[in-house]
Order: C-alpha cells, then sequence, then structure tokens
C-alpha cells in the first residue's frame, strides 16, 4: 500500500525548498563583500585618528629551518622502498640509494611546503 501526499492547502501556497540553501547562499555572498571594494574598511577612531583594515601577504613562519624532519621521513621512505628492490649485496645497495634519494627528494617537498605564505588582515591607523 503507498502512501500519497496530500495535495497543498489553499490557504498556504507549496513553496519550492530548493530556494532557501540559494537564498542563504547569497546573502552570505553580500556579506562577504569588501564595502570598498579592495578589501579595506575605515573607521574613525576617538583620538581622530583614521583607521583602516589592510590584506596584507607575508610569507608563513618557518617551524623547522633546516629541514631535518622532511630529510629524516624521507631517507626512512626511500630505504624502504630501496629494500624491496634487488637481492644480495644488490640489495644493500639499493637501500643506501633509496635513503640518499629519499632524503633529498624529502628535504625538497619540505623546502616547497615551507615557502609558502599567508594573507592576514591588519589594522592601521593614521
Amino acid at each position: 500500500m503507498r502512501t500519497i501526499a496530500p495535495p497543498p492547502s489553499p490557504m498556504r501556497p507549496a513553496r519550492p525548498r530548493r530556494l532557501a540553501p540559494l537564498a542563504a547562499c547569497a546573502a552570505l555572498a553580500l556579506c562577504a563583500v569588501a564595502p570598498n571594494g579592495a578589501g579595506a574598511q575605515s573607521s574613525q577612531s576617538p583620538k581622530g585618528q583614521r583607521c583602516y583594515d589592510v590584506v596584507v601577504e607575508r610569507p608563513k613562519e618557518v617551524k623547522d629551518r633546516h629541514k631535518i624532519t622532511g630529510t629524516a621521513l624521507g631517507a626512512v621512505a626511500g630505504g624502504l622502498l630501496g629494500n624491496q628492490v634487488g637481492g644480495g649485496s644488490g640489495k644493500k645497495l639499493a637501500t643506501a640509494a633509496g635513503a640518499v634519494g629519499g632524503a633529498v627528494a624529502g628535504r625538497k617537498i619540505q623546502e616547497n611546503r615551507q615557502n609558502r605564505t599567508e594573507v592576514v588582515t591588519e589594522r592601521r591607523c593614521e
């Protein structure tokens, strides 16, 4: 036995539910737009100074300056992969070569991940 939904009441017309998420997205988009167009908002401070917000892009703080973590993890991963190749004394050589190659690759990967910038908003007063 199937249940059939009753028709909408004549007092309250049916509304499509697909418009609610669209309206919410539009409202959020309107709130996110900067009034000055460049992301800077100005205001007057109590002392008569003119203050405004500026979006600034700057390098992220580097936590591991010598890239030891990337080098060590790369060497371990490369050594494990190199150990899967070869047999006998060739296996030792492949492990050592894999460790060296992994260390170089790990160091480069960490270097690329550290050379990123962050975008912050700073308040400046004149």
